[in-house]
């Protein structure tokens, strides 16, 4: 009998989502059958079931569990202490892979691109898949990632610190970009590799939860100000970025952004101590060079669509 070493590990957080997760096992059940994969499946505290579920269909997934709800970052930093493969593929428990046999892809990638540390997939986001799945894109270095569909080279992962699990949720990506950046590891986008993530992004907004991500998102783009920007350029940033807010939004009667926004700098000023902690302030040269790459590409959308 040929032994045959893991190569991959696949890594789903989720929390209260049984039934996207179920349909992204049956998605990728040609991932789960083959003898180089591990998956391991992190429950965030959920009370639909999820890990009895997991139990009974898939007993082969390692599964752990959170007692209680720590947050999506705090999760993903658990699945990435147990990776013992030299590649880790991060996706959300809605997203799942389009793309044949992704994995030959991924590694070949890597195998020739030794600075590659992170590689982000092509991202259609649509409950529905595309009709249309070719592109003439092609591969290429960008400034960031999108948490809900990469994949790691686990070296470049022990090289830089975990994700700050204090962000609780958004920022991490970038986070770990601007980590990556100062150890001279290299991010790029996949094309060839494409993934569905089934969210409706236009109804988002309409969502009960829309002025607490709206918060979460604003303090962590601060939060990395202050951990990275050189300090003279912190000032702009952060002034131009809440003049938006206000421009855009709240002058217009958003004010569930107004709250979001009020919030957010609290959370700033009494997260100053950890910020003051962690930063890793890139030099002026180090972030007109990060300025210089491309911007991360986040969405897809079929030409021909």
């Amino acid at each position: 009998m040929t032994f045959i070493p893991k190569e991959f590990t696949i890594l789903i957080t989720t929390k209260n989502r049984k039934d996207d997760l179920a349909f992204t096992l049956r998605k990728s059940q040609d991932l789960l059958d083959r003898e180089d994969v591990v998956f391991i499946i992190c429950d965030d505290g959920s009370t639909d079931g999820t890990d009895l579920f997991i139990q009974k269909e898939y007993p082969n997934i390692q599964l752990i569990r959170n007692t209680e709800s720590k947050g999506l970052i705090y999760s993903r930093n658990r699945l990435m202490d147990l990776v013992t493969t030299e590649f880790a593929i991060s996706i959300d428990d809605d997203l799942h892979f389009i793309t044949q046999n992704p994995l030959e892809i991924i590694k070949n990638t890597f195998n020739e691109n030794p600075k590659i540390g992170l590689l982000g997939f092509r991202i259609f986001w649509n409950l529905q898949e595309p009709k249309i799945i070719n592109s003439d894109e092609v591969l290429h270095r960008m400034k960031s990632f999108v948490g809900c569909g990469h994949v790691w080279r686990m070296s470049a992962w022990r090289d830089i610190p975990d994700y700050p699990a204090w962000f609780i949720f958004y920022g991490e990506e970038d986070f770990a970009s601007y980590q990556l950046l100062k150890k001279k590891w290299e991010i790029y986008y996949l094309p060839q590799v494409l993934v569905n993530h089934r969210v409706d992004i236009k109804s988002r907004k309409k969502n009960p939860d829309y002025a607490l991500r709206l918060q979460r998102s604003l303090r962590a783009g601060w939060y990395l100000y202050f951990l990275f920007y050189p300090i003279k350029i912190i000032p702009r940033k952060l002034s131009y970025s809440i003049w938006m807010q206000l421009k855009l939004k709240v002058f217009k009667g958003d004010f569930k952004a107004l709250k979001a926004l009020l919030l957010a700098i609290l959370d700033l000023l009494f997260s100053m101590p950890k910020i003051i902690k962690n930063a890793n302030r890139l030099s002026i040269q180090e972030y007109q060079n990060y300025q210089k790459l491309e911007e991360t590409k986040i969405y897809w959308k079929p030409e021909d669509n």
